[in-house]
């Protein structure tokens, strides 16, 4: 490229590659400051807005249901939510308990064909879960 004066103007990319090494450091040192509960969480957040996409909570919800999607990510998100609940303690943990509550109750309002107690996604790591 070149401006009207026919000087040539550097691309884009050109000026960021010389600092490409510096700014992957600096996300290294960013991400290292970054608290496992926030991680964890926002981990979290992110399985529980896919899964309700899934669930057809999302608006314009028919166009994006898959409830084999959903159930996996659920599930994903029991396992995540028991496995760090210790860690990240009850003040972190029991929103995240709620909205996972609240999925597997959607999931099976969704169902055609419901599980049976116990068998729900995620419920062999929260137990049965009942309205």
């Amino acid at each position: 490229m070149s401006d009207d004066s026919g000087t040539p103007t550097p691309s884009p990319g050109a000026a960021g590659e010389a600092g490409g090494a510096a700014d992957f450091e600096t996300m290294t040192r960013d991400i290292a400051d970054v608290p496992a509960v926030e991680v964890i969480t926002t981990v979290a957040v992110h399985l529980m807005s896919s899964a309700a996409v899934n669930l057809g909570l999302a608006e314009g919800g028919e166009d994006h249901k898959d409830l084999d999607e959903a159930r996996k990510l659920i599930q994903a998100l029991a396992g995540l939510v028991t496995a760090a609940a210790t860690e990240i303690g009850s003040y972190h943990a029991a929103p995240l308990r709620d909205g996972l509550k609240s999925l597997q109750l959607a999931f099976r309002e969704a169902s055609a064909v419901p599980d049976e107690p116990g068998q729900g996604p995620g419920e062999k790591f929260t137990g049965p879960v009942i309205g």
